[in-house]
């Protein structure tokens, strides 16, 4: 494989997961002069591509925020679009996902969804469940500060009936009672199309991630862009607090 790498990435250390704010769809759009809804249909070819990219570099996680808690304040019309993508793309990927080994899962609160992307969401799920390949994980009605609400309050409960003793909380149990508890801490976050923030993504579990933004918006975001931005990872000193 090396052969086809853009960069010289050490394949021994690729990033077990990879977590992406996918941004920038409609500014693409805009410079095309079409309507948001195409950046949004572009975005969807670029996650097979950069999925499918993923897998052959053996990355074990993918994180995709795409669809946050803050997102239903877009127009009406925005949102019933990326609802439509989303039912449509599990619809006519998930077979594919399966036969290729992927196993799909969910964080947020999906049961807010529309009940086609719910159905369609489930049985994803349902179908992938035991497959032992690359895993995608779609954030979707996520928010990191609602997140650790609900493990808060979850927290409370366990104390409340005896499960947990008040005095042996840690950050493991806070952990544990997020969405995310199947799923290991990502290793890099990339964010697209310029911005900078996290914009309530994954708040507790990037703790010691390793960051990456570009300028490139997400429907122009290729293989070529993710060997980029796992190159600039492998060249960062990682400590997490201590001292090599």
């Amino acid at each position: 494989m090396k052969n086809d790498l853009f960069y010289n990435i050490d394949l021994n250390r690729v990033p077990s997961h990879i977590a992406i704010i996918m941004d920038g769809n409609g500014r693409w759009a805009k410079n095309k002069f079409l309507p948001r809804a195409a950046g949004h249909k572009a975005g969807v070819e670029t996650i097979r591509k950069v999925l499918k990219e993923c897998k052959r570099l053996n990355v074990k996680y993918v994180t995709l925020y795409a669809f946050s808690t803050e997102n239903w304040k877009r127009p009406k019309a925005e949102v019933d679009t990326l609802m439509n993508l989303l039912s449509t793309y599990l619809k006519n990927e998930v077979k594919t996902l399966h036969e290729e080994n992927v196993k799909l899962n969910a964080i947020g609160n999906i049961d807010e969804l529309p009940s086609k992307c719910v159905e369609e969401l489930k049985k994803g799920i349902e179908l992938t469940k035991n497959n032992t390949g690359c895993n995608l994980n779609l954030a979707l009605n996520y928010g990191g500060r609602m997140d650790i609400k609900n493990a808060v309050i979850d927290i409370i409960k366990d104390v409340k009936d005896g499960k947990i003793n008040i005095d042996e909380i840690d950050e493991n149990t806070i952990s544990n009672h997020l969405s995310t508890k199947s799923i290991p801490d990502p290793d890099l976050v990339i964010r697209t199309s310029g911005e900078e923030r996290l914009s309530n993504f994954l708040l507790w579990e990037v703790a010691y991630s390793e960051f990456y933004f570009t300028n490139i918006h997400w429907p122009d975001f290729d293989e070529k862009e993710l060997q980029k931005a796992i190159y600039t990872y492998q060249s960062r000193d990682r400590r997490f607090g201590g001292i090599k």
